[in-house]
């Protein structure tokens, strides 16, 4: 049962691990109607007319929306290595557990683009959206929520799969 959780930990980090990727990537965080024609951002460029511009302006909430989003994908992935080597059991990290370690580092990084993506949100919100009538939020950024979901569900599971090694350690052998 505690590799059910383990698996189905690492499922979900590793796919929330490539959402991360690709919403930090993507040029589709919001969408706009400017002069006309339709235009699209993400934290890296923006398109207009066919083309696009790199975001060269340096805009704190871009920057903090960046960092958190580039923090949260590295901390997931150490996550994935941690739980990935949870799989394995190794007499000399008797006290270090591995499952726990992977759960809390898919709490950070839930929290890390929980934090960009509330700087986003608000920025957006009371300031872009008020500049530009005709706006909506796009796939990139909806990709970043998902991403929080499956990084937290990840850290749900592999906490899950921690209780269950130390109920079984705790009662000993039977």
């Amino acid at each position: 049962m505690m590799y059910s959780f383990m698996g189905g930990g690492l499922f979900c980090a590793i796919v929330g691990n490539i959402l991360l990727v690709v919403s930090t990537a993507t040029d589709y965080w919001m969408q706009y109607r400017l002069s006309g024609s339709f235009a699209h951002q993400g934290l890296w460029r923006y398109c207009m007319s066919g083309k696009c511009y790199m975001q060269t302006d340096s805009i704190a909430y871009w920057n903090a929306t960046r960092a958190f989003m580039i923090l949260s994908t590295m901390t997931c992935f150490a996550g994935i290595i941690a739980g990935i080597l949870s799989f394995a059991h190794f007499s000399a990290f008797e006290r270090f557990n591995r499952s726990f370690a992977a759960g809390i580092m898919f709490f950070v990084s839930t929290l890390f683009v929980l934090l960009a993506m509330a700087i986003y949100t608000g920025v957006t919100v009371n300031f872009l959206g008020k500049r530009f009538g005709d706006w909506r939020f796009s796939w990139s950024y909806i990709l970043g929520w998902v991403a929080l979901l499956m990084n937290f569900f990840a850290g749900i599971f592999y906490m899950c799969a921690y209780r269950m090694h130390e109920c079984r350690r705790v009662a000993g052998p039977r």
